[in-house]
């Protein structure tokens, strides 16, 4: 290999610089983000409070539960992105990523218990007593608001997904589904949610308006409880399944292996983990078999030469570990003369 670079060479350098510039960027978008959240349900869960009680309505409550359970999870978000962001040490030589994932566990479980059990809790107990709902008036400015603001953090929430799943040349979709900053997946998931729990306590106080009777109001509550429920469940799983490991998408794999079968004095990759420590962080280990005739010094400047090579092409790669080991044939042969010295 020569060390001459042709003018395709050269954008491929600039392309993968500034995908690294990007990916450094990522953190402060994701703060933003959670920033403008947590904001939103702040004054959200005061006003919906407030309407819930002047109109008795349970469906409101239920949703004032909601928007407070949004606020503690957005907050334990930040503290999730602010404590994953710590330098690696002494204690955790790997980093502090998979904190994130911990903190974003917590949030989840936050929502199923906040807002989601409560609203189950109301809307049963709304169903079981005979009470007239009282002036939805003030009920239904506050949920045109409350949709405004929702709608506005659900917007800079997307912005931010679909700029990534451009990136990375993937549909929307699928990028907010196999996503690892799960942070941005939380937000956006809970303000579709919180729409979705405006528009059906929305519902249950002009049914409720309509017919005189509170069943209505109690059904909207459980409603937004069950809503709330899967959306906690859906963050639960992804959060524990990227705690537990996940690896970087098959297509990736592939990729890197062929990455490390075109290094010099590589003659087979034998086998590739990767594992993904947060957004923008993996690590990737492979036991690689080099040519026999190659020189121990010749192993060392090949192991740089992958690590390079791989960390240009997969921004995302952070660490690279390789086991040089003999193959399949040498495995055998060593055996054979074991077997034979026996």
């Amino acid at each position: 290999m020569t060390g001459d670079q042709g003018p395709g060479q050269g954008q491929e350098k600039e392309r993968r610089q500034e995908q690294r510039d990007r990916r450094a960027q990522q953190p402060g978008e994701s703060t933003f983000t959670v920033l403008v959240a947590a904001a939103a349900n702040f004054g959200i869960a005061a006003a919906k409070a407030v309407a819930g009680l002047l109109s008795g309505s349970s469906a409101m409550l239920s949703e004032a539960a909601h928007s407070v359970a949004d606020t503690v999870t957005e907050l334990m978000l930040l503290t999730a992105l602010k404590r994953s962001e710590r330098a690696p040490d002494e204690d955790h030589p790997l980093g502090y990523g998979p904190e994130r994932y911990v903190w974003a566990l917590l949030a989840s479980v936050a929502t199923f218990v906040g807002g989601g059990v409560f609203a189950l809790y109301d809307g049963v107990h709304t169903l079981t007593r005979t009470e007239e709902p009282g002036s939805p008036l003030v009920s239904y400015l506050v949920l045109a608001i409350a949709a405004v603001l929702e709608g506005f953090s659900l917007r800079t929430g997307l912005k931010q997904v679909r700029a990534e799943a451009s990136r990375y040349g993937v549909r929307t979709r699928h990028y907010l589904r196999r996503t690892t900053d799960t942070t941005v997946k939380a937000v956006v998931l809970e303000d579709s949610a919180a729409l979705v729990g405006l528009a059906t306590a929305a519902l249950g106080l002009l049914l409720g308006q309509l017919t005189g009777s509170g069943v209505w109001d109690g059904i909207a509550s459980l409603g937004i409880g069950l809503l709330l429920v899967y959306v906690a469940w859906v963050l639960g799983r992804s959060n524990a399944d990227l705690l537990i490991g996940r690896p970087l998408p098959p297509r990736t794999r592939a990729a890197i292996r062929e990455e490390l079968l075109a290094v010099r004095h590589v003659q087979d990759v034998l086998d590739v983990i990767t594992l993904v420590q947060g957004p923008g962080d993996a690590l990737v280990a492979a036991k690689v078999d080099f040519r026999d005739a190659s020189t121990a010094a010749e192993v060392e400047q090949s192991c740089e030469e992958a690590e390079r090579r791989l960390k240009e092409r997969f921004p995302a790669v952070s660490r690279v570990y390789l086991d040089p080991t003999p193959g399949g044939a040498a495995r055998g042969a060593a055996g054979t003369g074991s077997q034979g010295e026996r």
